[in-house]
């Protein structure tokens, strides 16, 4: 039971963690900026919801697939964290516009389900399938989003989007070597990080 509190947290403070670095992170602070954020939170957390089933429902099946090969789909893991640190940290700066749509609801599930399909938190979150617990996994990662979320909200109706994002997703390449790079070496010494095994 501790490995699966010591999981729960690790999980929760990576993925909510690099959340707060994130682009959804910045979406939901303009967004807030000029609407009314409760109901962009709550369209937010549903999306949120819907992307984390998605990535530890595909964690959890390619794990238990290839359960025989782990040392292997963790060495993969831990390649393909590294290759998106790297595409983050040299990728050219483009400009992001949010969808609109009808209702606040409607424009938080749809500006970050779009943004968050393929994004970092769900990389993490699948990542972290493939050898954990689906369930810690995915109420750790959706506690972590949705915290971030609010906390994204409560800034941007306060004081407004004036963030220059571009400048993060390097910090956010940082944290993903260090997370790729510990997942590397747990498929050689397992031992070293349990939580991850």
């Amino acid at each position: 039971m501790p490995s699966n509190l010591v999981s729960f947290f690790l999980v929760l403070g990576i993925v909510g963690g690099v959340e707060f670095l994130d682009r959804t992170f910045y979406a939901l602070l303009a967004l807030s900026a000029r609407y009314k954020p409760f109901p962009l939170w709550v369209g937010a957390t549903l999306a949120y919801g819907v992307t984390v089933l998605i990535a530890v429902l595909a964690g959890a099946a390619l794990g238990g697939a290839l359960a025989t090969y782990r040392p292997y789909v963790l060495l993969a893991a831990g390649i393909f964290l590294l290759g998106y640190a790297g595409y983050l940290w040299f990728k050219p700066e483009k400009e992001r516009v949010a969808p609109a749509a009808r209702s606040l609801l409607a424009t938080g599930f749809l500006v970050i389900f779009l943004l968050e399909l393929g994004d970092t938190t769900m990389i993490l979150s699948l990542t972290f399938a493939l050898t954990l617990p689906a369930v810690i996994v995915g109420t750790a990662a959706l506690l972590g989003l949705a915290g971030a979320s609010a906390a994204a909200c409560l800034i941007g109706s306060r004081v407004g989007a004036r963030v220059e994002p571009r400048y993060l997703e390097k910090v956010v390449a940082v944290i993903l070597v260090i997370v790729g790079s510990v997942i590397i070496v747990t498929a050689f010494y397992p031992s070293l990080f349990p939580s991850f095994g």
